[in-house]
C-alpha cells in the first residue's frame, strides 16, 4: 500500500484555481459566489488569502469587544464581527471586529471602507505580520479613520487614528484604555479578556 496525495478536486473539497491566483485575477464578485463550503478568505491584489481559523480565545476577545462595543457605542454606530471590508474590487478584508456608520444592511456581508470607522484585529500566531503592519497600512490606504490592534497573553489594546494618511498610536493600555475617538471610550481590559 503507497501514501498517495488527496486530490482535493476528487475529495469534493473547494479550492481556488491556480492558474487565476498566479495570475492574480480574482475580484470580489469571484468571493461573492464562492461556494459555502469554501473557506473563509480575503482578496488580496486578486489573490485569494485564507483567513486562519481564530482560537478560543482570540474569539472571545472579539466577541467581548463586540459586546462592549454594543453596550457603550453611540446609536449611530454598529459594531459588527465576521463581516469584510471591501477596499476595492480586488481587496477585501475580514476584520475581527468593526464599527460601521449606520445604516446597516443586515444582508450584507460586505461593507464599503467609508462606512468603517473602526477596524480592530486580535492578533493571534498565525495572524502576526499582518495584523501589525500589513493590514494597518491598507486600512489607513482605505481611509479608515481608526484601528485597533489587541495583543493576546496578556491582552494589551493599541489604538490608532489615521492622520494626514497614516496611523499614529493615539493610546495603549493592558489596563484602561481611554481614547476620545470614535466616541469617548473607558474600556476596561479585563472587560474583552477571557
Amino acid at each position: 500500500m503507497t501514501a498517495q496525495p488527496i486530490d482535493p478536486a476528487a475529495a469534493g473539497m473547494w479550492y481556488p484555481d491556480p492558474v487565476r491566483q498566479r495570475l492574480a485575477d480574482y475580484t470580489i464578485e469571484d468571493v461573492l459566489t464562492l461556494p459555502d463550503e469554501a473557506p473563509r478568505v480575503e482578496l488580496r491584489d486578486g489573490v485569494l488569502v485564507v483567513v486562519p481559523s481564530p482560537t478560543y480565545g482570540h474569539q472571545n476577545i472579539g466577541n467581548l469587544l463586540w459586546m462592549w462595543l454594543h453596550q457603550h457605542a453611540p446609536t449611530d454606530l454598529a459594531p459588527a464581527t465576521a463581516v469584510g471590508v471591501a477596499i476595492d474590487h480586488r481587496n477585501t478584508f475580514e476584520p475581527d471586529v468593526v464599527l460601521l456608520k449606520r445604516p446597516v444592511s443586515g444582508d450584507r456581508h460586505y461593507f464599503d471602507a467609508q462606512q468603517v470607522i473602526l477596524a480592530a484585529e486580535v492578533v493571534s500566531p498565525g495572524t502576526r505580520r499582518r495584523d501589525r503592519l500589513e493590514k494597518p497600512a491598507d486600512y489607513a490606504d482605505a481611509g479608515i479613520p481608526h484601528y485597533w490592534r489587541i495583543e493576546q497573553n496578556p491582552v494589551h489594546v493599541y489604538a490608532y487614528d489615521l492622520v494626514d494618511g497614516r496611523y499614529e498610536l493615539a493610546a495603549d493600555s493592558a489596563e484602561e484604555l481611554i481614547v476620545e475617538k470614535p466616541f469617548d471610550i473607558r474600556l476596561r481590559v479585563r472587560d474583552i479578556t477571557p
